[in-house]
């Protein structure tokens, strides 16, 4: 015989279960993500020496072309005929430094050329171009 209350109650899905997993999922990546960093070596005490220098990073020099043909390095005013000089003397005693060219989309091709010239003059120079992801 059957008892007349089992029949009243809807069936009933409980969750607690499934969040309590969701959140422990949650909690396992998010561990995982901290430990993935890159590491670029073991930690040790490194040696002393009194003739150790610094390694220099790649001096880093960008160049923008405005629509007007305005021309600046490192937000300072230069003109064409100066950006070889103008270069030198930012980058220093760097060998190889990497030179951005911000040109607006309506300035002539002729003169981004020349500015790609006068970089191309300064020995060691990277030559790279800013551009913008559609």
């Amino acid at each position: 015989m059957r008892l007349q209350d089992d029949a009243d109650i809807p069936a009933q899905i409980n969750i607690v279960p499934m969040i309590d997993v969701i959140f422990a999922i949650l909690t396992f990546f998010i561990m995982s993500t901290l430990f993935l960093t890159r590491s670029e070596g073991l930690p040790v005490n490194l040696p002393k020496a009194a003739s150790a220098k610094q390694q220099q990073v790649p001096t880093k020099i960008t160049v923008t072309v405005k629509e007007g043909g305005e021309i600046s390095v490192n937000r300072q005013p230069a003109r064409v005929e100066n950006l070889k000089a103008q270069i030198q003397s930012l980058a220093g005693g760097n060998s190889e430094p990497i030179v951005v060219i911000n040109a607006d989309t309506k300035v002539e091709h002729g003169q981004v050329v020349a500015v790609m010239d006068q970089v191309r003059q300064v020995p060691g120079a990277k030559l790279a171009i800013a551009t913008q992801k559609p």
